[in-house]
Formats: C-alpha cells, structure tokens, sequence
C-alpha cells in the first residue's frame, strides 16, 4: 500500500476515534446526570433508567471500536495494516474505506462467516 493511502487511513482512523472520545465525553457529562423532576414519577424514573442503560450500552460498543482503531493505529505503525490475518494477502481498499479497522480480507470474512453459520 502506498504512503498517501497509509496516512489517508491513519487520519480517518484518528477523526473517527477522537469522534467516539468526544460522544463518550459528552455521556460522562451531560446522560448520566438524573434530574430531580425524574425521581418523582415512577414511569418517568424508568423511562429515564432506560434511556441511561440503552446509552451505556451504545458507549460499551463504541469503547470496543476504539480498542480496534487503536489496533488498527498499531498495524500502520508494524506496517502490517492492509495485511489479512489469516491469508496474509492486501485487504482491498473499499473494504478498508468502508471499515478501516478490518484484519481479514473479504474472502476470509466471508468464510468466517459461514462456518459461524453452520455451527449455529
């Protein structure tokens, strides 16, 4: 892969990332914060409950995007990033654009896959 896709994807990489940070900052500050008005009535409390557990959740998954962007940050440094872990053949470059934080190729996703499925 040449340098200037290198340092394209390293910087989508580090604007979805620092995207991600600023949602989960924004959580710690304003979601989580119970109003006084939510503590009087007890559909309102729940609804609110719900409404914090169902963003927690969100932000569980977005922690977990971040780990693999950071991963991904790490492959460009190893120059591995582009590489398929299991065929060790170039990731194709839309399937990178669409998700930059891919370790297998498309054949191999695939393939993963369908053996997920028939062992369901």
């Amino acid at each position: 892969m040449e340098k200037s896709q290198i340092d394209f994807f390293k910087k989508d990489l580090l604007r979805r990332k620092q995207e991600l940070l600023d949602e989960v900052n924004k959580t710690i500050n304003d979601g989580l914060h119970v109003q006084k008005e939510e503590l009087f009535d007890t559909v309102d409390r729940s609804s609110s409950e719900s409404d914090r557990n169902f963003m927690l959740r969100l932000r569980e998954r977005e922690r977990k995007l971040i780990k693999k962007i950071d991963e991904a940050l790490q492959r460009i440094e190893n120059n591995t990033f582009g590489i398929c872990e299991k065929c060790e053949e170039e990731i194709g470059e839309k399937r990178l654009t669409v998700r930059p934080v891919a370790t297998l190729c498309i054949e191999c996703k695939e393939e993963e896959e369908r053996k997920e499925n028939l062992s369901v």
